[in-house]
């Protein structure tokens, strides 16, 4: 398809967030008796689905230290619940198993999410939690865990299956998707700094408004908006720091163990709520006996018939891209592989015997599978939301993206000058002004 001259919103993305914003937009301005044909335009360089969106783990959680993260994803959750099954979405619960490290800080969560009305359950003691697992999983054997906190809602979805379910619903309500087509820059607006062109290879696209929901590319776009690659950052003691990255990118650790993803199924032969363990306990090799790691480490994990097993992840790690290099693609060759490393498969396997009996042995049908990634990364790990140039609204997830379908829907609402609560702890001034999320002792950097 040929990119029209001109569309009144141009959305860069067609992953979770620009699929989202693009939807929401199309519903307001149909409530307006506005026609919608013509006047959104999603463009994307692969495809749907074709970036971080794509393969995703698909979980979806409300399991969040920070307030602001915690009102937000019950926002997101809602949308989830609204169409479950056209996003094949599976409303199963998501738990928090911690070790005592964490156990304060899950307190904490479980109290602000009974006050927002978020369902969820908190067992603490060291016994009372193992006998709560037990009730679920007769061959739990973790040790040291001293708190569970079971969200009754939240779960995951297929994403690729979600993701065209998406597509197929902007599309109907007349929103245009275009593949292939690479964003080369932006022409501004002569006396101002609105963007007024969107220059492709495939010839430029005037518009009224820019939405940028790229995921790990958001850096290049970020540059090519002449927007600072270093920042000045206020933390929690009033100290300014100065020339901060504004970017970062961390190697995000996915795989999958490729048994019948029944084996994960709980005592009453059900789908067991996606499983999420921080813990400080040694972790022991399961193929040789050695200490892997003393420190604290965390895995999730849940049975996922899409990828055809028992897929989930562990703790991030940093990864070198040079920061002026726009070309540098994420997803693309110069970059570390994006598929799990040795060392992450005999970790994250050796974590599911820890936590379970049923997985001791199973190292020799790990899996390299498409998933996780590179996560680009913001000064404090969570997301800008925020609109620059008098034009442009960006979706920087900070690599908290599948789960929050509904930031699309709150960024639409406020490009149609309706100003979102829950947005606003996520604007870029919150580094100069101070105003950073609370950190948990999670070993994640988003939690």
């Amino acid at each position: 398809m040929a990119i029209p001259t001109h569309s009144k919103y141009v959305v860069i993305g067609a992953g979770i967030h620009g699929l989202s914003t693009a939807w929401k937009l199309a519903e307001r301005l149909a409530e307006k008796g506005d026609t919608v044909g013509g006047k959104i335009t999603v463009l994307d360089k692969s495809g749907i689905a074709a970036g971080a969106s794509g393969i995703a783990c698909g979980v979806v959680r409300n399991n969040y230290y920070q307030p602001a993260m915690r009102k937000l994803m019950a926002h997101s959750v809602d949308i989830w619940e609204s169409d479950a099954k056209g996003l094949n979405y599976h409303p199963v619960g998501y738990m928090q198993i911690s070790s005592e490290t964490m156990r304060s800080d899950v307190s904490e969560i479980f109290e602000q999410q009974q006050k927002i009305g978020y369902d969820s359950v908190f067992i603490e003691g060291e016994k009372a939690s193992a006998d709560y697992m037990e009730t679920i999983f007769s061959d739990w054997q973790a040790k040291g865990i001293t708190s569970v906190l079971h969200e009754k809602k939240g779960g995951y979805s297929n994403q690729t299956k979600a993701m065209y379910h998406l597509a197929t619903k902007v599309e109907k309500l007349g929103v245009r998707i275009i593949s292939g087509v690479t964003v080369k820059g932006f022409t501004v607006e002569s006396g101002s700094e609105a963007i007024r062109l969107v220059e492709t290879d495939k010839g430029s696209l005037s518009c009224d408004h820019v939405v940028i929901a790229a995921g790990p590319w958001v850096r290049d776009f970020w540059t090519m908006l002449d927007l600072p690659s270093k920042i000045s950052l206020k933390d929690g003691n009033g100290e300014l720091h100065k020339n901060i990255d504004m970017w970062r990118y961390w190697q995000l650790e996915e795989g999958v163990l490729k048994v019948e993803p029944e084996l994960l199924k709980t005592n009453t032969n059900e789908m067991p709520p996606v499983i999420h363990v921080d813990t400080d306990a040694t972790l022991y090799s399961d193929v040789d006996g050695s200490v892997i790691t003393d420190d604290m480490w965390g895995i999730y994990y849940k049975p996922d018939w899409h990828f055809g097993g028992v897929q989930g992840g562990a703790s991030p790690y940093k990864v070198d891209t040079p920061v002026n290099d726009v070309a540098v693609d994420p997803y693309g060759p110069s970059s570390p592989e994006f598929v799990s490393s040795a060392d992450f498969a005999h970790m994250w396997v050796s974590a599911l015997a820890h936590c379970h009996k049923r997985f001791e042995g199973t190292m020799p049908h790990y899996h390299k599978d498409p998933s996780g990634g590179i996560g680009c990364f913001t000064p404090d790990s969570f997301p800008v939301f925020d609109h620059f140039k008098q034009n442009v609204s960006i979706i920087a997830d900070s690599n908290h993206g599948w789960k929050m379908i509904g930031v699309g829907h709150l960024m639409a609402d406020e490009i149609l000058g309706q100003e979102q609560q829950l947005l606003n702890p996520f604007r870029q001034k919150r580094y100069e002004n101070g105003e950073l999320h609370p950190v948990s002792n999670s070993p994640y950097p988003w939690s």
